[in-house]
């Protein structure tokens, strides 16, 4: 049994985060993969307007605005923001006027992901990899320029309107990519933090994306990864696994061998009613990101500080956490069960640990995107065991608004 283990508080003193055993990250040469991925480079929104995006994002996630691009540095259509969390970087990026490019992605899909861009250390050799697997290039090869350096860059297509833009910035030291100048934090959180009112980071990295797609097109994407990035398949959930009474979905996780990125993939399946993945693609007007899992260690301040900014996470009855058999399956973790229960905090074990995880309700007017905050102890997994107190609080919320 994984003993309880005290972790200091997200982004307090002696902060100094081993983000690889965080997100679950195992030992691997990518230098043997035919297409080597170092890591997620940044997660990148199409938002309706950036400026209170970014404002969003820094005061409820705690996110540090750390650079900025817009008509002021001759980028006459966009205004975007660079917001960081540890390792965690997130682009946010609202059109300014209404035929720029990007604007019809939010009429579409309303706020949601445009590239899930991956960190390389030979653009040109990845791509021409990827191509020659049948995937479909958007951006070829090409550097990126400034007075910091250089920036090599491509990109390629993935399910719906998402992309994957891959980078090697090994020779570039501006805050971004160039054309974005360094700016300073959005929100000055640090007499809070000095106060010991708020924790310095609520996460620290990004742990995994999940992708909604259409009925059957599942392992088709599932190919995609293995064939044309080399990924395996992590893990995968069908049947009794991942329903309900009244919905299901079936789901797949792929990983490149570092498991540094991490990409489960859902698509709907038949059942009574709605899924959770029907009302995504319904709303979202296709296949795209469901949602991002950040990751924490101190999930217990993350989760108090968020909720106190306004944040709305989902519920779960307390039935849950006075299950005997619950409480037996998980066993010892760093904090008492009634810790977790007061804030609605899941909580799994598998073979190789556990871990607590929560999920806030969508982040934008559609039921579309939201996030997920995790924190591992060990465990590898997704949280298997929370699956049905999961999609039972979503469909508390699918029908609430009509759409069970």
């Amino acid at each position: 049994m994984t003993q309880a283990i005290d972790r200091p508080q997200a982004g307090g003193p002696g902060d100094h985060v081993d983000v690889d055993e965080l997100i679950g990250a195992v030992d691997h040469d990518i230098t043997h993969d035919p297409f080597p991925v170092k890591g997620l480079d940044f997660v990148h929104f199409m938002v309706g307007n950036a400026k209170q995006a970014a404002h969003y994002y820094s005061t409820a996630f705690g996110m540090t605005c750390v650079a900025y691009r817009g008509p002021e540095q001759g980028f006459r259509d966009h205004a975007e923001y660079v917001l960081t969390s540890g390792s965690a970087r997130f682009v946010f990026t609202g059109a300014v006027r209404p035929d720029a490019t990007g604007a019809e992605h939010v009429t579409r899909h309303s706020d949601g992901v445009i590239d899930i861009a991956l960190e390389v250390p030979d653009v040109d050799a990845a791509y021409a990899h990827a191509v020659g697997q049948g995937a479909k290039g958007l951006v070829e090869p090409n550097d990126l320029h400034d007075e910091h350096g250089t920036v090599r860059v491509a990109s390629i297509a993935t399910y719906g309107d998402t992309r994957h833009t891959l980078v090697d910035r090994s020779r570039y030291t501006g805050p971004f990519l160039p054309g974005f100048v360094a700016r300073g934090p959005i929100v000055d959180r640090k007499p809070m933090i000095e106060a010991g009112l708020q924790p310095k980071r609520y996460f620290q990295a990004v742990d995994h994306v999940v992708g909604n797609v259409e009925l059957g097109r599942m392992d088709e994407w599932v190919e995609f990864y293995k064939r044309v990035m080399g990924f395996t398949n992590m893990a995968e959930f069908i049947g009794d696994d991942i329903a309900t009474d009244y919905s299901a979905l079936m789901s797949k996780v792929v990983a490149n061998g570092t498991r540094k990125v991490k990409f489960p993939l859902n698509e709907p399946a038949v059942a009574r009613k709605k899924s959770q993945i029907d009302e995504y693609l319904e709303f979202y007007d296709g296949p795209g990101a469901q949602h991002i899992a950040v990751a924490t260690n101190d999930i217990l301040a993350s989760v108090d500080a968020m909720r106190a900014a306004g944040v709305e996470f989902l519920d779960t009855p307390d039935s849950y956490y006075e299950d005997p058999e619950l409480r037996e399956r998980i066993g010892t973790v760093r904090v008492p069960i009634e810790e977790l229960q007061s804030r609605k905090i899941l909580v799994d074990r598998d073979e190789d640990g556990y871990l607590l995880q929560i999920f806030t309700k969508p982040v934008q007017d559609r039921p579309t995107v939201f996030f997920e905050l995790i924190e591992r102890h060990g465990s590898l997994g997704f949280g298997k065991g929370n699956f049905k107190a999961l999609f039972q609080a979503i469909e508390r919320e699918q029908e609430a608004r009509g759409n069970l």
